[in-house]
C-alpha cells in the first residue's frame, strides 16, 4: 500500500470512527438523549466501513468477518434499549469476538492466516498456494502469534470499555471514542508490523528449497510479495 494511501485511510479512520460519532455525541446527546446519541454516531461508521467492503472488494473470509461483525454489533446496539446497556453489550459482544478468536488459535485454523491469503489472492496468488506456504513450519507460528495479538487486543479493548464505563458512567462516552481508537491504532500498527515481518521467514523457507525440483516451482509461484 502506498504511503499516501495509508495516511488517506488514517484520516478517514479518524474521521468516521472518532471525529464525527465525537461530536454528534457531544452536541446530539442534550436533543435526542443518550441512547439515540450514541446510535446516530454510530452510522458514519457503519456507512464508511461498508464503502471500503464494497469498493475493496472484499467477498471472501475477511470481508464476511467484517460484514458479520458489522451486523452483530449493530444489531446489539438496536436491541439494547438504553445507552448504559448498549455500552454492556459493547463489552459482551467483545469477549464473545475473544472467543472465536480464542477457539480459532486452539483448532490451529487463526483467522490471521486466512485474512494473508485472501490478500495474497488480491495481489494475483492462488488461495490453495498461499494456504500450503502459510501452513509450513516456521511460517504458521506468525500467524499464531498474530492470532493471539487479536485476542489480546479484544481483552484490552473490553476491558477499557468496562473501565471507563464504571468510572465515567454514560458520560464517559466520548473519552471512550477517543481511547479505545488510540489503543486501536497501537494493537493495529503491532498487527500490521507482524503481516510484514511474516515476509522474512517466508522468503527464508523458499530459499531452503531452491535446491529441490519442486521447490523451485514454488519459488517462481511466491516471488516478490506473498503478504504485503
Amino acid at each position: 500500500m502506498k504511503k499516501s494511501s495509508l495516511n488517506r485511510f488514517i484520516l478517514m479512520d479518524v474521521i468516521f470512527y472518532a471525529a464525527v460519532p465525537y461530536l454528534i455525541w457531544e452536541y446530539g446527546r442534550d436533543l435526542v438523549g443518550d441512547y439515540a446519541a450514541i446510535l446516530i454516531s454510530s452510522v458514519p461508521g457503519i456507512v464508511y466501513t461498508c464503502y471500503r467492503f464494497f469498493v475493496e472488494k472484499q467477498f471472501n473470509i475477511t470481508g464476511l468477518f467484517i460484514l458479520g461483525s458489522l451486523v452483530l454489533d449493530n444489531v446489539a446496539d438496536i436491541l439494547s434499549g438504553s445507552a448504559e446497556r448498549m455500552l454492556q453489550n459493547d463489552i459482551y459482544l467483545g469477549l464473545f469476538y475473544v472467543m472465536i478468536h480464542l477457539f480459532a488459535f486452539i483448532i490451529k485454523r487463526p483467522f490471521s492466516l486466512y485474512f494473508a491469503v485472501d490478500f495474497a489472492y488480491m495481489l494475483g496468488y492462488k488461495r490453495k498456494d498461499s494456504l500450503w506456504l502459510y501452513f509450513q513450519k516456521g511460517i504458521f507460528k506468525w500467524f499464531q502469534i498474530i492470532q493471539l495479538c487479536f485476542i489480546i487486543r479484544g481483552l484490552f479493548m473490553a476491558g477499557l470499555t468496562a473501565f471507563l464505563l464504571q468510572r465515567y458512567s454514560v458520560d464517559g462516552y466520548g473519552k471512550m471514542l477517543i481511547y479505545k481508537q488510540v489503543l486501536g491504532w497501537f494493537f493495529s500498527i503491532l498487527i500490521t508490523g507482524l503481516f510484514i515481518y511474516i515476509n522474512i521467514p517466508i522468503q527464508k523457507f523458499l530459499e531452503s528449497r531452491l535446491d529441490r525440483p519442486e521447490g523451485n516451482e514454488k519459488k517462481q509461484q511466491f516471488s516478490g510479495k506473498a503478504t504485503e
